[in-house]
């Protein structure tokens, strides 16, 4: 019981202690925020020792006189505060506070004058604690308390310096805010029905439209904090003004852990879905995949860049949990899990090559691999996992995403003879994922250095110890993926499950390691002898270090094409953004209303009128 008091209130108390630290002590903030992560991370581990039900703490009513106000009070809180202790919320927390430590190493040597928030480690602590209270409880209005300060410290972590950055910090508190008060709707309908809060005792068909409109109510709170389509504009903008390290928290790890969480506890525990409602979540998931990374393809500043792919990768994570199937749920927690790490090692890593050069286009590096080794090896490794390229951790959860669309297809319903179609665009995804970090990883670390990068080296190891950390996380969760992280990890999260296909991730790890060694072999074999070296040309004429041919110019076809070049253009005029087009409806909307206001009494009297008529209806009807 204590570990579940200190996982959650810990972190809380020493964020709001921060706030009494002056700034020019940052680095004693950064210190004690490190510890107290730490401290975090042990009892999330302890919280294993725990039994899997529910938890209803003493808040302290044990303190006051029996019968006093001050024990009337706490102790009508206490009925509030519950909290559900099984697989997946430990899981959930466990992670959470792993990131929070990671980051908080990361953010030692990152937060500068450069990268300066007000406030940092004391938002990072708060954000800590109140996303592992989002994740063990089990009573929706605390969830949703909880869910609601996660949107507000997501707002403080990114700074506005700039109109730009403020911009994409006002459009992520209001999108996210929105979602919010539409999840209140839903959980209002929740109780009018079933007359309960607690997540764990809900099982609601949706067979009536009340009960749909609570359930899309959620959803729509769970894809805006995910980032999924339509949902997801304010994550591309974020993720390019945010520091790399607030993005590689939230945007990156814990928005992802939480919002596919909330998704799966709303259609596997609290709703039964109907057809139409696994055909939207299927719909979407594959959309969500498309759309974000045909964006991410055409994109020349890399955080925007991986800003999108964040935005598709959610697209697998809904496209396992909409299936349904035990192979399809775990597939989709475990991209779920494996997403975290490695978008969230991108984004440290491109905080990185940040810090050392100052640039943040594609057009402006190059070259940076020998400058950078290990920034250069640990982007190597996450850029492959998140391709899905074998034997990387990326890989491993897709495969159990095909393999649970595959078993999905037997089912007997519409949507389950559609399988072919989620399938063919979940792999169409990887292809072009492969494809758009083959431009990222080229464009920053390959080809001819530029002169003013002369200057660039590897950052220091605070700054690299974590996404080392996290490649090697990679590298561990794809290898030993089937013997022992889907067996010992994911399925106790949901339940077993059979493959339906043969994957022994060990077996085909040792043959691509013996293929490297060989082809190192052949390599240096090859290299005994002595070859003429003359200078390189291209179309006849030397090559000359002026000479420099942009990798994203070879990515401007993609955008020149007919189809292509209409969606990229009207995406551009923000036609797709759900926030710029409700933001247009409201102005627009105001400026109509404004015309009322003309003056005149009697105008104003007719205004009043009709308000006391419509009002009256309202009343006479209820």
């Amino acid at each position: 019981m204590n570990e579940l008091f200190y996982i959650i209130v810990l972190p809380v108390a020493a964020g709001i202690l921060l706030f009494l630290v002056p700034e020019r002590a940052k680095w004693i903030k950064g210190i004690f925020a490190l510890v107290i992560s730490a401290a975090s991370l042990f009892f999330a581990i302890r919280l294993f020792r725990l039994p899997a039900g529910i938890v209803t703490p003493d808040l302290l009513s044990s303190w006051f006189a029996e019968g006093s106000l001050c024990h009337q009070l706490m102790k009508g809180a206490g009925s509030f505060a519950t909290f559900n202790i099984d697989s997946l919320s430990k899981f959930i927390t466990l992670s959470i506070c792993a990131f929070s430590l990671l980051v908080s190493l990361y953010s030692l040597r990152y937060i500068t004058k450069d990268h300066q928030i007000r406030n940092y480690y004391p938002y990072l602590l708060l954000t800590a604690g109140f996303s592992a209270g989002t994740a063990l409880t089990d009573n929706l209005l605390l969830f949703l308390f909880f869910w609601g300060i996660l949107g507000l410290t997501l707002y403080l972590l990114i700074r506005g310096h700039d109109e730009e950055s403020s911009d994409a910090a006002k459009k992520t508190l209001i999108m996210i805010g929105s979602s919010d008060g539409i999840m209140i709707l839903g959980i209002g309908i929740i109780w009018k029905i079933s007359g309960t809060l607690s997540i764990s005792g809900l099982t609601l068909p949706t067979s009536s439209p009340l009960l749909v409109t609570a359930f899309l109510a959620l959803l729509v709170g769970s894809f805006t904090k995910a980032g999924a389509f339509p949902l997801h504009t304010w994550l591309p903008d974020y993720a390019k003004k945010a520091p790399a390290s607030s993005t590689a928290y939230l945007p990156a790890s814990l928005d992802k852990l939480l919002g596919i969480y909330f998704l799966y506890r709303i259609c596997i525990d609290m709703f039964e879905l109907n057809q139409g409602l696994v055909f939207l979540l299927l719909l979407v998931g594959v959309l969500t995949i498309i759309l974000g990374v045909m964006m991410a393809l055409v994109q020349h500043n890399y955080k925007r860049l991986l800003g999108y792919h964040a935005v598709s990768q959610v697209g697998y994570m809904i496209l396992g949990l909409g299936l349904g199937t035990p192979l399809g749920i775990a597939g989709g927690l475990f991209h779920m899990v494996n997403n975290a790490i490695y978008k969230g090692g991108l984004f440290l890593t491109a905080g990185n090559v940040e810090h050392a050069t100052g640039k943040e286009e594609l057009s402006d590096l190059g070259g940076l691999s020998r400058a950078m080794p290990v920034t250069f090896a640990a982007t190597l490794v996450f850029a492959l996992s998140i391709s899905g390229v074998p034997p990387f951790n990326g890989f491993a959860s897709k495969w159990l995403i095909y393999q649970g669309i595959i078993d999905f297809g037997q089912g007997a319903g519409w949507t389950n003879q559609l399988w072919w179609i989620w399938l063919g665009l979940a792999v169409l995804g990887s292809a072009l994922t492969l494809a758009s970090f083959l431009k990222y990883c080229s464009g920053i670390f390959l080809g001819r250095k530029q002169k003013n990068l002369d200057k660039a080296r590897e950052v220091k190891p605070l700054m690299w110890i974590s996404p080392a950390i996290l490649a090697l996380v990679c590298i561990i969760f794809g290898v030993f993926a089937s013997s022992w992280v889907v067996p010992r990890i994911i399925m106790p999260l949901h339940g077993t499950f059979d493959y339906t296909g043969v994957w022994q991730s060990g077996t085909v790890s040792i043959l691509i390691a013996v293929s490297i060694l060989l082809g190192i072999i052949f390599y240096l074999i090859g290299n005994i002898k002595r070859f003429r070296t003359e200078d390189s040309f291209i179309g006849g004429e030397t090559f000359r270090e002026e000479m420099r041919y942009p990798v994203t110019e070879f990515y401007k076809t993609i955008g020149e094409f007919r189809f292509f070049s209409v969606l990229y253009h009207q995406a551009e005029k923000k036609w797709f953004d759900i926030y710029d087009i409700g933001r247009g409806m409201v102005l627009s909307a105001g400026k109509w209303l404004s015309r009322a206001h003309t003056g005149i009494l009697t105008a104003y009297a007719i205004w009043l009128f009709g308000g006391l008529v419509i009002l009256i209806l309202i009343l006479f009807k209820t």
